[in-house]
């Protein structure tokens, strides 16, 4: 019997080449990342595996994988990335959302994005719990709130609140949406202590999309920045750029919009770029680093440089710019580990098929302070602070740790209360758990001292290897039928990080136009690679129904605050600053129509939108069938 199922094993292996997430990475990109307990979190996003000639397609990464933040492999540089942990079919692998992490919980939330292969499905609020390697859902929304993607989003877990502006409605986030994608106006807020979901205005009553945000410790509560992406107009399809001059801070305490406008070296319009905050030990600067990102019109092939907006002084730095033509790409993430450095993960590459650096699975890290020396270097375990570099000392002021002397833009603020928030710290309580966290020494699941019998061992092993044949048997028919419909040829090198950049840098210099362009949304999302991967799945583990927190309380009435006067006793105020009386497309009152399974029409504001409507065909291919070859370089979804 040993030496059939070795056989068995062996055919297998050699008719079925299993992808494993470490050693065949090529690139990642559409993930969602969020960091919890010393772990950096990927989750859902597209895959290219290695060699890519003979895996001419993007995958759906089925898997969660986790960075090791304590680590750093000698030979390679990076935090160790492990893809040991649960996620079965029934949690959705989903591209352009957002992870909200909760280090006082040990968990993170999973919000929105686009479906892949699937019909999307009734919203529901997934989390992941670090410490029991399980998922739980809490339910769809207690408020009409729907699904977006590529929204700009933060999670903040010294307030225990996630936030997201704008982001796009589409029949690959929404159940029973017909029609070309639309944006979102509002802002969207999940309490995690209390569970309560709210849906509040943006900064004007335009929809908007695949910018970034971050926060900063500005102000009684903190500040939300966001800025980049598109500005689209529903009515028309048309999209337009976002000028990175312009910014908008939300103060989280009143509940308001600012708009600033931002000087200096002021980058080029983009989407779809990563950003992350760190601020000198005197918060006398805030200042946000962007890299890459998706250009328009002439530089649609997007950016490899790093750009710095350091506040209140609301200037625009160049801190690096890949030479030649660089490696531009966007759909990647940034996340800001231990204050002093900057996780940059993945990308699509739209001017080559190249991977992204796999001995590091695509993560490059940036020295934000150059404490090593360099801007680009090895993840450094002793970095655990930021100090401010000699780029941005020559514009603000001050020292490394702080003192900067520009407190305000050069030709002053265009709101008197945003002088006043940059003169406060947030001073934030310590968040409670809400549930028990097992202290370090004691075990966080289960566990039992008993020992099996010798007869008991023996059936195991004779059962276990009649289910290990049938599953081997079943696996090889699979993956011979799956071979006989996919084919394909690509070229294929690799490059990998350097001191000088996160790339290898050769080709022709590529001179950027700074051009404000209008352009089109197509009539029908275009063609999405199919998700069918046929990969073997982490141990499985059911989704676990959480119990429900409490209701949505109502609003306190909209009353004007002044950051002058003595700070309200809550930040659960709804109110614009200076808002007209306009309307917001949101995810609960957009007027686009969506269609029933029996035909009727209803709105997605509807309570029937989390029924049990029939979604249509998605507008690509679904898992398991054919799919249209198409190459790796190309954007799977480009509303």
């Amino acid at each position: 019997m040993f030496k059939l199922v070795a056989f068995l094993v062996l055919f297998v292996e050699t008719s079925w080449a299993q992808k494993d997430p470490l050693h065949d990475f090529c690139r990642r990109f559409g993930h969602q990342t969020a960091v919890v307990d010393q772990k950096l979190f990927i989750d859902g996003g597209q895959v290219d595996w290695n060699p890519i000639a003979q895996n001419n397609q993007n995958y759906t990464n089925t898997w969660l994988l986790y960075n090791d933040l304590n680590t750093s492999p000698a030979g390679i540089g990076v935090p160790q990335l492990h893809a040991n942990l649960s996620k079965n079919s029934s949690i959705p692998d989903v591209t352009g959302g957002i992870l909200w992490g909760d280090d006082v919980n040990k968990r993170f939330y999973l919000y929105g994005g686009d479906y892949s292969g699937i019909s999307p499905n009734t919203p529901n609020l997934l989390s992941y719990d670090v410490l029991y390697n399980q998922w739980e859902s809490f339910g769809a929304p207690n408020t009409l709130i729907q699904s977006v993607s590529w929204g700009g989003g933060v999670g903040i877990s010294a307030l225990g609140q996630g936030y997201i502006l704008g982001g796009w409605l589409s029949n690959n986030s929404v159940p029973g949406w017909t029609g070309s994608p639309w944006a979102t106006s509002t802002l969207i807020k999940y309490d995690m202590d209390a569970g309560i979901w709210s849906n509040n205005t943006g900064p004007d009553s335009t929809p908007r999309a695949e910018g970034v945000m971050v926060y900063i410790p500005a102000s009684y509560s903190g500040l939300l920045v966001y800025f980049g992406g598109v500005t689209v107009f529903n009515g028309n399809g048309t999209s337009l750029s976002a000028s990175m001059s312009t910014i908008h801070v939300y103060d989280i305490q009143s509940s308001k919009w600012y708009t600033q406008t931002a000087v200096g070296d002021v980058p080029l319009a983009r989407r779809r770029f990563c950003a992350g905050a760190a601020w000198a030990s005197d918060r006398s600067s805030y200042n946000i680093y962007l890299y890459g990102g998706q250009g328009f019109g002439a530089n649609s092939t997007g950016f490899d440089d790093v750009y710095i907006l350091s506040l209140p002084s609301f200037q625009w730095i160049k801190w690096f710019e890949g030479s030649g033509v660089g490696k531009p790409h966007h759909s990647l993430t940034c996340n800001v580990v231990n204050s002093g450095q900057m996780l940059i993960i993945g990308g699509t590459f739209p001017l080559s098929d190249d991977c992204d650096s796999p001995t590091t699975w695509g993560t490059h890290n940036l020295d934000l302070g150059k404490q090593s020396g360099k801007k680009w270097n090895d993840y450094q375990l002793n970095i655990t602070s930021y100090v401010v570099p000699s780029e941005i000392i020559s514009v603000v002021g001050g020292s490394s740790m702080g003192g900067a002397t520009a407190t305000a833009p050069a030709g002053g603020f265009e709101n008197s209360d945003l002088a006043v928030y940059f003169t406060q710290h947030a001073s934030i309580a310590s968040r409670s758990p809400t549930r028990a966290i097992p202290s370090p020494t004691k075990s966080a699941g289960p566990s039992s001292s008993r020992k099996l019998s010798t007869g008991a061992i023996a059936g195991i092993a004779v059962g276990g290897g009649i289910l290990l044949i049938a599953v081997l048997l079943g696996a090889s028919c699979c993956i011979r039928r799956y071979r006989r419909t996919h084919t394909g040829e690509l070229s294929q090198t690799q490059y990998n990080p350097t001191p000088q950049g996160p790339y290898s840098q050769n080709g022709q210099h590529f001179q950027p136009h700074r051009q404000s362009q209008l352009y089109q949304l197509p009539a029908a999302v275009p063609v999405e690679l199919s998700a069918n991967n046929y990969q073997k799945d982490p141990k499985s583990q059911q989704v676990h129904e959480s119990p429900r927190y409490s209701e949505q309380q109502g609003q306190q009435p909209m009353s004007h605050i002044s950051p002058t006067t003595s700070p309200p006793q809550s930040p659960n105020y709804n109110e614009w600053h200076a808002q007209p009386p306009i309307s917001y497309i949101s995810p609960t009152i957009s007027t686009h129509p969506s269609v029933l399974a029996d035909g009727a029409q209803f709105s997605p504001s509807s309570t029937t939108a989390y029924g049990s409507q029939t979604s249509p065909a998605p507008t690509y291919s679904s898992l398991g069938r054919t799919r249209k070859p198409v190459p790796p370089n190309q954007t799977y979804y480009s509303p």
